[in-house]
């Protein structure tokens, strides 16, 4: 096991089991899931929070085609590994000098964009490699569909280009069968189909994320031939949609009981006195709060394992602590592990459970937890 560690030699109380070898065989599931189309991983936002240089490391041992990323500092680090490395966002003018000089693939959302990278790749004497960027219907970022023909027909003429790809992204994916959805793959490959015409072929044609893999399976079809997974990675699914990859989750959150006592009947538990005790109770305290990630929400709602037997929180979390009841399990000592995310069993508790506590999605549960938190990669 391969441990990340800072100055003090002291472990670390709360910490991130990460499996590697699950993260490789959820890479494998979904490639055999969308053959022959190409995955490209997306590992935006640090890996979202798990470790972008090990996660990265082991899906290129795995045969990973490239990797997509949100910004330029996130695909510096990445270089070295020899792949193919997507911005997947925007690029600002100032950042393009060094993109190009690096041979990042690049996004062209408009045609100034796509002037300053020739302008660029011109006076580098270099060829940047770009991926035109199409709004269908996120409203985010990209040249809107209605003027996007135009707009790649005149960025294609522009030297020291390689238009090497065109894609969109999905609002909706996650709800299945939704009109929405269909529509925007129709306008899609009717600009496709306007392009070809104009003998404007791209050899990558991207639409599918990780929830339209799932529930929009016409996104990993002919004419498309890449798609971009991110979250299904980690073995986690939006809470809507369906879940046909067969995934495993590649994240425990671990932390350890740092007090084990007995309080009295009508004893208040945490701050606002949400929680008071109706007799007598085995009561412990893990070293783990909010500050490391754990929802606000689970407040008298959630449980952990402790000895793989479910102990509820009661009261309100705080930032490094969470009361729970051990009246389940007695024995239960100082320094036992504690799991807040992960475990076995119809008792584990995941990163689907957290979200829909909190009412939120797994992205963010996976982005939140702490920097605190130890990543440890077995």
């Amino acid at each position: 096991m391969n441990t990340i560690h800072s100055a003090c030699s002291t472990p670390r109380r709360v910490w991130l089991d990460i499996s590697l070898d699950t993260l490789r065989t959820n890479y494998r599931h979904i490639v055999q899931a969308v053959a022959p189309c190409s995955v490209m991983a997306v590992l935006k936002a640090n890996a979202y929070g798990l470790g972008v240089r090990p996660i990265a490391g082991a899906l290129a041992q795995e045969g990973a085609m490239g990797f997509g990323v949100a910004e330029p500092f996130e695909a510096f680090v990445l270089l070295d590994l020899g792949l193919p490395i997507h911005i997947l966002g925007s690029v600002l003018p100032d950042e393009i000098p060094e993109l190009v000089a690096a041979g990042v693939i690049l996004p062209v959302s408009d045609l100034d964009t796509a002037r300053a990278i020739s302008r660029e790749a011109v006076r580098q004497g270099r060829t940047a490699i770009v991926h035109f960027k199409v709004d269908t219907g996120m409203g985010r970022l990209g040249m809107l569909i209605g003027d996007a023909a135009g707009t790649i027909l005149a960025a294609c003429r522009l030297p020291g280009l390689h238009a090497d790809g065109i894609y969109t992204h999905f609002p909706v994916a996650y709800q299945t069968g939704s009109a929405f959805t269909r529509e925007q793959i129709r306008l899609f490959t009717g600009l496709l189909d306007t392009l070809a015409a104009a003998n404007i072929i791209f050899s990558k044609r991207h639409v599918a994320n990780s929830d339209a893999v799932n529930n929009v399976p016409e996104a990993c079809q002919p004419p498309f031939n890449l798609v971009r997974t991110g979250i299904n990675l980690h073995g986690s699914f939006d809470t809507e949609g369906m879940r046909v990859l067969d995934l495993s989750p590649v994240l425990t959150l671990k932390t350890r009981l740092t007090a084990a006592r007995t309080l009295p009947a009508g004893s208040s538990i945490g701050y606002g006195q949400t929680y008071r005790l109706p007799c007598a109770m085995r009561i412990g305290t893990i070293s783990a709060g909010y500050a490391d990630g754990l929802p606000l929400a689970l407040s008298n709602r959630g449980h952990v394992l402790i000895r793989d037997v479910p102990c509820p929180i009661l009261g309100r979390l705080s930032m490094d602590y969470t009361t729970v009841s051990l009246e389940q399990v007695p024995d239960a000592a100082v320094g036992d592990e504690v799991v807040c995310l992960g475990g076995r069993g119809p008792q584990a508790v995941n990163v689907d459970d957290w979200a829909r506590l909190k009412n939120t999605h797994p992205y963010e549960i996976i982005c939140s937890l702490g920097s605190r938190v130890e990543r440890r990669y077995r």
